[in-house]
């Protein structure tokens, strides 16, 4: 038997708190996708392009992203002492075709040395939840063919991937991802 498969997981990690995202997380948070990609994508991306990848710069970007507004939610997950170990970003689906009123999640990231604490596993349950509030009736997301880790990690959430493939670029290389969809339950009418 699979113990991790079989583990039953608390819906958010003893200690932590989920908050929306503020201009002064950005610093934070650039570091967390930054670290985050560099470890969950070695062997998978380029190494080329994974070594390039700047804080500094992502950081700007952050801010751009939020300062912009828009439908995005992000929100950040925190340890009582207020370090950032997580964030996640999702919104209306961007996918040509995909049916209304469906949600995507655009990225979730633990900070590496977080990950298998619950930090990931928090985020996802509040983001299906907020989404689920919000009237979303489903939710896509894309993941890296290769990650197997990650992949799992959304199967055992209740995701499934629909058949859909495409490719981002990343220094000359394509890179494959997988398209994963779960619905979504409105909240009980009180």
């Amino acid at each position: 038997m699979d113990r991790v498969t079989t583990r039953p997981t608390p819906a958010y990690a003893p200690g932590l708190r989920i908050r929306a995202m503020t201009l002064d997380d950005c610093a934070a948070v650039a570091d967390i996708r930054v670290r985050g990609w560099q470890a969950a994508y070695a062997g998978m991306v380029p190494q080329e392009y994974l070594d390039g990848m700047d804080v500094a710069e992502d950081t700007g970007r952050r801010r751009a992203y939020l300062s912009a507004g828009g439908p995005a939610v992000n929100l950040v997950v925190e340890t009582p002492d207020t370090t950032l170990t997580g964030w996640a970003c999702y919104g209306p689906c961007r996918d040509e075709g995909a049916p209304p009123g469906s949600a995507e999640l655009y990225a979730l990231y633990a900070h590496p040395d977080r990950i298998g604490t619950g930090v990931g596993r928090s985020l996802l349950t509040e983001v299906v939840s907020r989404a689920s509030a919000e009237g979303f009736g489903g939710m896509a997301l894309r993941v890296l063919r290769e990650n197997e880790r990650a992949r799992r990690f959304y199967e055992q959430a209740g995701f499934r991937p629909d058949g859909t493939a495409e490719a981002f670029e990343a220094a000359g290389t394509l890179v494959p991802e997988v398209r994963y969809i779960r619905p979504l339950t409105p909240p009980a009418a009180a």
